[in-house]
């Protein structure tokens, strides 16, 4: 295989893919390559509707099945022009339950030329949870996959996982079986839910909900609220609200709201039933909050691969330094930002939760990402860079504060109509510490111009003199990075903290 001289890509790895088949849709992701924070190459789906009529007949509906082929057919050739180099095939309810199952999967293996791996709905449940523990830092609830066929349950604490269940409410399956009458299929959802004892010990927890429908129900509530940032992965909605937005959705079909055409049309119909199985989820549960999942069963199995010390790593920080790699001057130079500012927050005051602690490394992971646009717009560049990435193991406000700790260091400290949708979604604290921590980096870029080496040998002190409060040391060699331009940083930085700070050279 010849390699590309394309250098937007991480070194030492080789694609792979991964064929989801469902109930629904069926799905080939090519991702990058194996890794803690995989990225995608290439995304696409067919909506074959293999589950269609499984709840009446017991078989696949034949129209369905010979376009899934033809869709497996165009995978496979997609697959190989991406190089990859590993090819998974995962198969659920659909192919595991129909009686003409066995077949397709014979076929569809003939045409991938790979074995199919047909998971069980207890498999279904482990591997999305994976995808939960792959995607969130320390996750501590109940994961739900809503697909085509089946709900699968499982509960998750840090990197534990309970036994997971599997419940026949998939939209597809609870839309036949309905006839398309809600009444029934909510008192059909009722019955079923009930007997999933686990749920109640997610009292005040978190619900992980993953699968397509209700991604769509989270981008039906972002488009109806206005939401700033449509970001699917840790975007999060109160019990409270959601059971009341459920109700809408519920009646969604009849309804001109301009929002629905977000939702394709083929998910539309099946938003009502994706909603009568949430709320009913929910109901029974009581989890404080609803937080979404772009990762699931594929990400999951991914996931299990790895190597146990990868599977150690923090996903945010691996995501950060593998585009400082990519986009930075100096990789070396932004993980000396990470450990610096760290050692420095104290003497400013800040004790960090382990959580703020990742956000601030990340930020300086990124903090040169944008070096390469215009002057003018490298603070916008980073906001939007960051802010709409796909990175996992992060809160929409810790997104919030990375993006804005970026625009400040290259913006300056105030805010601006740039500033504000992400603000919208940030926390108070999270907006002053973003420009604490974008004040500190703008001193601190002035003496590295980018490249390692000097950051370390910098501290902050306090100061013996009683008219300051800190005193910024630097050690004599680097004396001629004295300058106007430093002094107006230091001082914007003492004017933000209200500490009185001073140069010292020693």
């Amino acid at each position: 295989m010849v390699e590309s001289e394309a250098q937007g890509r991480l070194p030492g790895i080789a694609p792979v893919s991964v064929v989801d088949i469902g109930s629904n849709s069926i799905r080939l992701v090519v991702y990058e390559g194996m890794s803690r924070s995989p990225t995608i190459l290439f995304n696409e789906k067919v909506l074959c509707g293999l589950g269609k009529g499984i709840a009446v007949t017991g078989k696949m509906d034949e129209e369905s099945v010979g376009r899934a082929l033809a869709a497996l057919h165009r995978f496979k050739a997609l697959s190989d022009q991406a190089r990859a180099a590993t090819m998974y095939v995962l198969a659920t309810a659909a192919a595991r339950e129909a009686s003409n199952g066995p077949d397709f999967i014979h076929q569809a293996e003939t045409i991938l030329g790979r074995k199919i791996r047909v998971l069980s709905g207890e498999e279904e449940a482990k591997f999305a949870s994976l995808g939960i523990i792959s995607g969130f830092y320390n996750p501590d609830g109940i994961a739900g996959d809503l697909g085509g066929g089946s709900l699968e349950l499982i509960d998750i604490k840090g990197k534990e996982i309970g036994k997971g269940i599997t419940l026949p409410l998939g939209g597809l399956r609870l839309s036949e079986y309905a006839g398309g009458s809600l009444s029934k299929a909510r008192d059909f959802a009722r019955k079923q839910v009930k007997t999933a004892k686990l749920l109640t010990k997610g009292e005040g927890r978190t619900f992980y909900a993953v699968g397509g429908t209700w991604r769509n129900i989270a981008k039906l509530h972002m488009e109806i609220t206005h939401y700033p940032l449509h970001m699917m992965q840790g975007y999060e909605v109160s019990l409270e609200e959601m059971m009341l937005f459920l109700d809408q959705v519920m009646t969604a079909r009849d309804s001109r709201e301009p929002a629905l055409q977000a939702v394709s049309k083929h998910r539309r119909s099946l938003l009502p039933f994706g909603a009568i199985a949430m709320k009913e989820v929910l109901g029974t549960m009581k989890p404080s909050v609803i937080s979404f999942s772009a990762q699931g069963v594929r990400e999951g199995y991914l996931y299990s691969l790895l190597s146990e010390s990868e599977r150690r790593l923090d996903p945010l920080l691996s995501a950060a330094g593998e585009l400082a790699i990519l986009r930075a001057r100096s990789p070396e130079h932004a993980r000396e930002l990470a450990e610096w500012t760290g050692r420095m927050m104290p003497l400013f005051g800040v004790q960090e939760t382990e959580e703020e602690s990742r956000y601030r490394q990340a930020a300086c992971l990124l903090a040169d990402i944008s070096w390469r646009a215009h002057p003018d717009y490298r603070g916008l560049q980073a906001l939007n860079v960051i802010a709409h990435s796909s990175f996992v193991g992060i809160s929409h406000p810790g997104r919030a504060f990375i993006a804005l700790t970026n625009y400040y260091r290259f913006e300056g400290l105030h805010d601006d109509g740039a500033t504000g949708p992400l603000a919208q979604i940030a926390t108070p604290q999270f907006i002053e510490r973003a420009k604490l921590l974008g004040g500190m980096l703008r001193v601190i870029y002035l003496f590295s111009a980018s490249m390692p080496g000097i950051v370390k040998n910098l501290t902050f002190r306090k100061s013996s003199n009683p008219d300051f409060d800190l005193e910024f040391v630097v050690p004599p060699e680097y004396r001629d990075f004295a300058g106007e331009r430093l002094d107006g940083r230091l001082q914007q930085l003492s004017r933000l903290t209200n500490k009185r700070l001073a140069f010292r050279f020693e």
